[in-house]
Formats: C-alpha cells, sequence, structure tokens
C-alpha cells in the first residue's frame, strides 16, 4: 500500500480510525478519546495498554503488541533483516524504493511484520504480529516470507503459532509476488495441521483487510478480534456499489462477524494475553499453570 493509499485508508469513513487529538498547550500530556471525547493523561493510557476507560482501543505498534503477550523477557526475534526490493520497478506518485527508504526511516522497520519466538505464560510458540505503520501493514514479499518461516519453525519445534494482524492487504507495489503470499502462507498452515497438529490462534485487530483477510488472518483453528476491529475483504463503498444494495449497520466490525460465526471470541485487549495462554493449555492438553491457579483462585474468592 503506498504513502497516498494508506492516507485514503485511514480517511475513509468505514475504516474510522480517528487520529488521536493532541489537546491544543499541552504537548504530549493529554489525549481526547474519539469515542468518548474525554481527555486522558498519556502516562495513564500508555498504562492501560493505549485502551480509554470507555473501551476504545488506540492502535498500538508490533512490539508492544507482542510485549502485551508474551512473558517478560522471553522474546528472541527473527528475520528482521529481510528487506523488500523494488523487483517490478514500480512507480506511482513516486518510485517504490524511495517508498521503502522512506518508510524505514520514518518506523525503523525494514517492513511491516514482526516475528519472534516466545512463551505466553510458559508455553513456547512462535509469534508474530504486523506494523501498521510500515505502509498500512501492507504484505509484500518480505512479511509472506516471514510469516511462512514462523510457520515452518513452529512445525519444526513443534510449537503453536499466533498471528496479530493489522493490514490494508496485499502491498500493490509488488504485485503477483504480493499475492502469491495468499497461497504461501495458507499452504505453510496447512503444513502445521497435518505434520504436526500444533494449533494457529489469530488475533484480528483494527483493520485487518483485503488478501490478509482473505488468507491466513481467517484460517485460525481460534480466530479472536479486538472490539469494533473492521475485518473483511472489500471495503463497504466498494461492495455496496457492486451490489446495488445498502449494506447491514456495522457491516464487516467484529461484532457484526462474530454474530454470523466468522468470529470465535471479541477480547478486550487487557484480556488477551490471559485468554490466549489458557487456550494454548487447553489445546495442547497442558495442565493449568500457577498464573492461571492463583486468577482462578482470585475469582472465586
Amino acid at each position: 500500500m503506498s504513502g497516498e493509499g494508506r492516507r485514503w485508508f485511514e480517511q475513509r469513513k468505514e475504516f474510522a480510525v480517528k487520529p488521536r487529538e493532541v489537546v491544543p498547550d499541552t504537548p504530549d500530556l493529554w489525549t481526547r478519546c474519539p469515542t468518548c471525547s474525554e481527555l486522558i493523561y498519556n502516562e495513564t493510557l500508555a498504562a492501560n495498554a493505549q485502551v480509554c476507560v470507555c473501551g476504545h482501543h488506540f492502535r498500538i505498534d508490533a512490539l508492544a503488541r507482542l510485549t502485551l503477550l508474551c512473558d517478560s523477557g522471553s522474546l528472541i526475534f527473527h528475520d528482521r533483516q529481510l528487506s523488500p526490493v523494488d523487483a517490478l520497478g514500480f512507480v506511482d506518485s513516486k518510485p517504490y524504493h524511495r517508498r521503502i527508504e522512506e518508510t524505514r526511516r520514518q518506523t525503523g522497520s525494514n517492513d511491516a511484520y514482526l516475528s519472534a519466538s516466545a512463551t505466553i505464560d510458559g508455553v513456547a510458540t512462535e509469534v508474530g504480529a504486523f506494523e501498521f505503520r510500515y505502509m498500512g501493514g501492507s504484505m509484500g514479499s518480505v512479511v509472506g516470507e516471514a510469516i511462512t518461516r514462523q510457520i515452518e519453525r513452529a512445525i519444526e519445534y513443534r510449537r503453536p503459532v499466533v498471528i496479530i494482524s493489522a493490514s490494508g492487504g496485499a502491498r500493490m507495489q509488488e504485485g503477483v509476488l504480493s499475492l502469491m503470499q495468499m497461497a504461501k502462507t495458507s499452504a505453510a498452515l496447512a503444513r502445521l495441521k497435518d505434520e504436526v497438529r500444533m494449533p494457529y490462534i489469530s488475533i484480528l485487530t483494527h483493520p485487518t483487510t483485503g488478501g490478509v483477510a482473505a488468507s491466513f488472518s481467517m484460517l485460525g483453528d481460534l480466530i479472536f478480534a479486538e472490539p469494533n476491529a473492521l475485518i473483511g475483504f472489500a471495503g463497504p463503498r466498494v461492495i455496496q456499489q457492486t451490489i446495488g444494495e445498502a449494506l447491514p449497520e456495522g457491516f464487516q466490525t467484529a461484532e457484526y462477524l462474530l454474530e454470523h460465526g466468522m468470529l470465535d471470541q471479541i477480547v478486550p485487549r487487557l484480556k488477551l494475553r490471559e485468554l490466549v495462554a489458557r487456550t494454548l493449555r487447553q489445546l495442547l492438553s497442558l495442565p493449568a499453570s500457577q498464573e492461571e491457579e492463583q486468577g482462578e483462585g482470585a475469582a472465586s474468592a
């Protein structure tokens, strides 16, 4: 997705991610929630994983997502050296190779996906998360390769896979090279199931769309989503123009998909780690951890 494409994406009403409002004359101190309009002290927001008291989930980066999900100090990152190339010599308003350079400087990342080996409440897992700041989290050849390698590590070491998606879809600047990643990643997941029967948990955040939604993100043994996340292939406007009919209220939101049986559960960000840990232990027939038993004891008390 190009820079202009990402701006269009974020400005579209159906993608409804409003930029946080920094209150004038108080730089870097307060943020106004776009849902409830409350002023939130930024340190309070950070301590609450960028979730407002009203439940609005601000976007966070890939590293923050993995840090929240995994055990402290357990992350071992992989494939961060992989970088995209301009194989097609693609030019829209500027050459693709220039977009790569600019985005790398802005984000400090080589591409839009961060993968690691880690433990989640003691369960060894292969994890990964999209970096939406990198060209709208678009999936090109590097993202597809990183996800495939992550799954192949899980096959080799017989570990479950967790992927957190936040993407506008396949990266247009790489053409068919990006589209083939849909089949490549899906085939790797088939091997995970057929060869080692390890579980795959897919976590969908705002937004999960395009080729990412049409491939591995919707292939999880269990599929969780953050509240109000936009999930779908084409945008509502395109669908409405194609079928010539008005779409239902809340179409393509996580809540709508859950109601229609396409998700297993909507999970607030602060409860995600607990649910994923418990789910992995159940799927792998592992005993409850001390952390889980303490949580259950506190709940019963």
